[in-house]
């Protein structure tokens, strides 16, 4: 029996529930800080502290062997999706890595970056 060789990913797609914008971004710190639990974008959370990026989702993201894409919610060319999602493209397609449900039950940078590696795995 051979071996099923898994396309290697061309890019990783993630997609924050939330607006751009240097307005909504203040707005959206406020929100995380005084309402963590009523925060709507758990990809956002995990990733980014008040103001910036999580210095070890940075040093990932660098280290990662292909490029990835980000996009808000007002600016995502994916629109029909259960948002925040990582999405992976192989090929010219594009699927779901991990899922809104998914995020929504992560709750640390090394538990993001971890689900992520598996599901590549697969």
């Amino acid at each position: 029996m051979a071996d099923t060789q898994i396309d290697p990913p061309d890019r990783l797609i993630f997609i924050y529930n939330a607006d751009g914008g240097i307005a909504q971004a203040i707005m959206d710190s406020v929100h995380k800080t005084l309402s963590p639990s009523t925060y709507p974008c758990s990809l956002c959370a995990i990733t980014y502290g008040a103001f910036t990026m999580d210095p070890r989702w940075r040093a990932w993201l660098k280290a990662l062997p292909v490029p990835s894409m980000f996009y808000h919610k007002d600016d995502s060319p994916y629109r029909d999706l259960a948002l925040p999602v990582v999405l992976v493209e192989r090929s010219g397609q594009v699927e779901t890595l991990v899922s809104a449900e998914r995020l929504d039950l992560l709750s640390t940078v090394d538990a993001l970056i971890a689900e992520i590696e598996a599901r590549l795995q697969k």
